[in-house]
């Protein structure tokens, strides 16, 4: 949106001028009438757009991708402990930029704080910076400044974002023994397939014997291997680069987003991670006075899975539409039974913020659990296949070469 700089007096007759983005001039006279001052002038910045832009580019270029997620969650919550402590937010900036560790996030908050200094608000200053503060993040500080309830919202921000971590932590946590195994028996068939089965076949052609069908079809794909695996090698990555090309598309990232959810294992984990913290972002949201139908637009934005925020998108439509919750909960076909007896509860009553937070307490809980039994659900399918890999191996080299001794052993 392009930027406008303007003139106003306040309730006291003062003068006051910045610069504000929005989608015209009557958009920000109406921003300006809400905060309570009355416009004098507003004028369209030539170079305000621009200026931010390569302000922007040049951020992300330098420093943006080096800000860690830690760091924003720090962030909010020294920013709620000094707001609620009546501590200006340029005061508090100055000092938070003093003590940043992080020197990166520190000409973040600098930048923040020139932003401010010339007129814009918190949440316009912080869409400067796209890869450090997300969608959802900077449509809950809009929601703060709108409703005078800024402190709070950034406490709620932090608490929403240790849960996120948290969530991390325990999935990387409990898939690293069963990728380990599997990256080690993807090893294993390598090796033998390129330095032991070449081995073998010397001795089995010493004999001069027909050798049995699992030891040719064995040898058959070292030699393959051996042969082409230069080739196979451009095969597989290109085949990674395609497949990583089509899941950043659109289309294929919500064909990929919704087979994901079909894992025989995984796929029930992702669903209930996910609706944890659709249930938990619209808690959020409703405990911070947003709409029900601006709540479902933010939350659909904190849904990492693009199948699952279009059945977002489609319950914020049918509730603009004049549909109730429980009807579109109902259409949605993602939640469980008793989610949808808690909403219809909630709804009832009028407490559903209060009976979404125990529905995301209760998914949490329940993909808690299912990742502590994680590694006991996969280790039989693991040590299938090794039990498979070993049995192929026996039949195919080690039975061939005691057969082959007993012949060769005279009489």
């Amino acid at each position: 949106m392009p930027y406008f700089s303007y003139k106003a007096r306040n309730a006291r007759g003062e003068l006051l001028q910045g610069v504000m983005e929005g989608a015209d001039s009557g958009a920000v006279a109406n921003q300006l009438s809400s905060a309570g001052a009355i416009p004098v002038q507003i004028t369209l910045t030539r170079g305000g757009a621009a200026e931010a832009d390569r302000t922007s580019l040049s951020i992300k270029r330098w420093f943006g991708r080096s800000v860690k997620p830690m760091d924003v969650q720090l962030f909010s919550r020294q920013i709620y402990t000094l707001l609620k402590s009546g501590v200006p937010i340029m005061r508090g900036l100055a000092g938070l930029q003093e003590s940043a560790i992080n020197p990166a996030f520190g000409r973040v908050l600098k930048d923040l704080r020139e932003s401010l200094d010339a007129g814009r608000e918190l949440s316009v200053a912080m869409r400067r910076h796209p890869k450090v503060f997300s969608e959802f993040y900077l449509s809950m500080v809009r929601v703060g400044e709108m409703t005078g309830r800024l402190d709070e919202v950034f406490l709620r921000l932090f608490e929403h974002m240790e849960f996120e971590r948290e969530m991390r932590a325990r999935v990387k946590s409990a898939t690293r023994y069963p990728i380990f195994v599997i990256c080690a028996m993807v090893l294993a068939i390598a090796v033998v397939n390129i330095f032991v089965i070449p081995q073998f076949v010397k001795v089995f052609e010493s004999f001069h014997a027909e050798l049995p069908l699992m030891t040719r079809m064995l040898i058959a794909g070292s030699r393959f291997t051996v042969d082409y695996w230069m080739q196979l090698l451009f095969v597989a990555i290109s085949a990674v680069l395609v497949l990583r090309s089509w899941i950043a598309s659109r289309e294929g990232r919500y064909r990929w987003d919704r087979f994901k959810l079909k894992f025989p294992i995984a796929g029930k984990i992702i669903l209930k991670a996910t609706l944890a913290r659709f249930a938990r972002s619209y808690a959020l949201s409703s405990r911070s006075g947003v709409p029900i139908v601006q709540a479902l637009t933010v939350v659909s934005q904190t849904v990492d899975n693009s199948y699952l925020c279009k059945r977002v998108e489609r319950m914020r439509d049918s509730v603009e539409r004049g549909d109730s919750i429980l009807r579109t909960s109902i259409a949605a076909k993602v939640f469980t039974p008793v989610v949808i007896q808690m909403i219809a509860v909630g709804e009832e009553s009028g407490s559903l913020d209060e009976l979404m937070e125990e529905v995301a307490q209760m998914y949490e809980r329940e993909v808690d659990y299912e990742l502590k039994t994680l590694a006991a659900q996969i280790e039989p399918i693991l040590i299938t296949f090794l039990g498979v890999l070993v049995l192929v191996l026996a039949l195919g080299i080690f039975v061939p070469i005691w057969d082959l001794g007993k012949v060769a052993i005279p009489h």
